[in-house]
């Protein structure tokens, strides 16, 4: 049963100035809005306590979605949990948006004229070697999640990744010229088949990964990042247990709309949304999470100030909002929308001070 102090909370928020202490901060994200956000989240936090991540100042933990991973060429790649670390290594490529900087495609170049793995998946040198490690992982008997330990222990990102689970659970789009896989959809025809529906292979009986309902059930904080709703956060949301967590945790939940101005920020979600029956707008997509006082997931919403109106068309159905800047251009901008995220939190009531 949700406490009185949330079922109030169909009011507007303003962001505010706040001093940094210990907190717990609990990520839902994607790709690379959900990496550009976290990166931006740390950046905060080391800038408002000199000591920063690592010390005493906070502990953050990303839920990363699996619903894009897949075998190809017997490796196991996990496409959002590489971007998150590639880009809080400091690592990626930011003028292609994902991959490893400074790549380079021989070996792709050489499995393409032997006929393996797809033409139009290229996958850098550097980047082959992470996948690798994770397949000579799962094959030693590790899960997902001790894969992803072991492979962030090299770089220090000053958050926690944890795949919301390690059963495999990959997307299938259903067009009208039959299944595919998420990741054929998406880069081989850029989402130009309309999709008839997204189904999470297995997810009905995967398992939420050790540590993510506790990460929830413990968190002083919930952000909900700017990722697509429907195949990223949606994903997530369809592990059984995991929506029920979020209901129950004590930590108020604050979502960042992807979506500015009625266009996606990034690829197509527009595509996605579409197949759903939601239409591509930041108010829409926070009806389609909804407010946890209603059942939903959000207790309050980050639009751009160009979505300003949105505001109060959100509260009377339960979902605070908060107009602010919501372009992550550079670390700088996405740190300053990362401490509104935080900033309506805590005029939300959570826990601690930050």
């Amino acid at each position: 049963m949700l406490c009185t102090a949330r079922a109030v909370r169909a009011r507007s928020v303003t962001a505010r100035s706040v001093s940094v202490g210990y907190v717990k901060i609990t990520v839902l994200s994607g790709g690379v809005g959900g990496a550009r956000f976290l990166r931006g989240l740390r950046h905060h936090l080391r800038e408002a306590r000199p000591d920063g991540i690592g010390g005493t100042t906070a502990e953050i933990t990303a839920v990363v979605n699996t619903g894009d991973d897949m075998w190809l060429g017997s490796l196991r790649i996990a496409p959002d949990l590489d971007s998150i670390m590639y880009t809080l290594a400091g690592a990626n490529d930011e003028v292609r948006g994902w991959g490893r900087l400074g790549e380079t495609e021989r070996v792709s170049a050489e499995l393409a004229a032997y006929g393996v793995g797809w033409p139009w998946f290229t996958l850098g040198d550097l980047d082959l070697g992470t996948h690798i490690a994770r397949s000579h992982f799962l094959r030693s008997g590790l899960t997902l999640t001790e894969a992803t330990d072991r492979i962030t222990a090299r770089w220090d990102l000053g958050v926690t990744l944890l795949p919301v689970t390690d059963d495999e659970v990959e997307t299938q789009v259903v067009t009208d010229e039959g299944s595919m896989h998420f990741q054929e959809w998406w880069t081989r025809h850029r989402a130009a088949l309309p999709a008839r529906r997204f189904v999470q292979q297995d997810v009905t009986t995967a398992n939420p990964a050790p540590g993510v309902l506790e990460a929830i059930a413990r968190s002083d904080i919930i952000v909900v990042a700017p990722s697509n709703p429907v195949v990223s956060i949606g994903t997530i949301l369809g592990i059984p247990g995991i929506r029920a967590a979020l209901a129950e945790a004590s930590a108020p939940i604050v979502g960042v709309s992807p979506i500015i101005q009625g266009a996606v920020v990034r690829g197509m979600a527009d595509a996605c949304l579409t197949a759903i029956g939601v239409a591509t707008s930041a108010e829409a997509v926070a009806r389609h999470y909804g407010s946890r006082r209603a059942g939903g997931l959000l207790d309050a919403w980050l639009v751009d100030e160009t979505d300003a109106d949105s505001v109060t068309t959100l509260e009377p159905v339960g979902i605070a909002a908060l107009a602010v800047p919501l372009w992550m251009r550079d670390v700088g901008s996405s740190a300053r929308l990362a401490a509104d995220a935080l900033g309506a939190a805590y005029a939300l009531g959570a826990e601690g001070s930050v």
